[in-house]
C-alpha cells in the first residue's frame, strides 16, 4: 500500500493548480492524511447549469480533484504520475449555493493502479453525488 508522500503538502497542491481547472473551480484542499483527502468549493454563478442547479461537471470536477490529488499524494516511491483511466458519478441531487464538500478515501492503492471514492456533500450534509475512479500510475 502507497504511503501518503509528505512532499504534497496542502499548501503545494493549491500552488500547482493555479491557471488549470481545479483553479478555475475554486477547489480547496481542507486535509489531507493517510489514504483520504478532503475538499471543497464555493457554489456560485459559474459552476450553476442553466436551470440553477449545481452542474454535473462541477460536481465531477470537485470528486474528480480530491481523488486525483490524494492519488498524487500517495503514489508509491519511485512513481512520477498518474493519470485516469476511469470514473463513474452517480448523482442522488444538488446544491444551488453554499459550500460544497467531498472527501476522497482510497480503496486500492497498489503500484501499477489506485482505485479511489469519494463523497459529495451539499452545504446540508446530504449526499449529493458517488463517485469512483481507477488511476494508472506511471513511472
Amino acid at each position: 500500500m502507497s504511503t501518503l508522500r509528505p512532499e504534497y503538502s496542502i499548501d503545494r497542491l493549491h500552488e500547482r493548480q493555479k491557471g488549470t481547472l481545479p483553479g478555475l473551480l475554486g477547489f480547496r484542499v481542507v486535509s489531507l492524511e493517510q489514504g483520504s483527502l478532503t475538499g471543497e468549493l464555493t457554489v456560485r454563478a459559474e459552476l450553476l447549469a442553466p436551470n440553477g442547479f449545481l452542474h454535473a461537471a462541477s460536481v465531477i470536477g470537485l470528486a474528480d480533484t480530491a481523488c486525483g490529488y490524494a492519488c498524487l499524494a500517495h503514489l508509491p516511491e519511485k512513481a512520477r504520475n498518474f493519470t485516469t483511466v476511469e470514473l463513474k458519478s452517480n448523482f442522488l441531487g444538488t446544491a444551488t449555493e453554499g459550500v460544497v464538500r467531498t472527501v476522497a478515501t482510497g480503496v486500492h492503492l497498489g503500484r501499477s493502479t489506485q482505485i479511489w471514492d469519494a463523497s459529495v456533500f451539499a452545504p446540508d450534509g446530504r449526499t449529493i453525488a458517488l463517485f469512483r475512479c481507477t488511476q494508472m500510475v506511471l513511472y
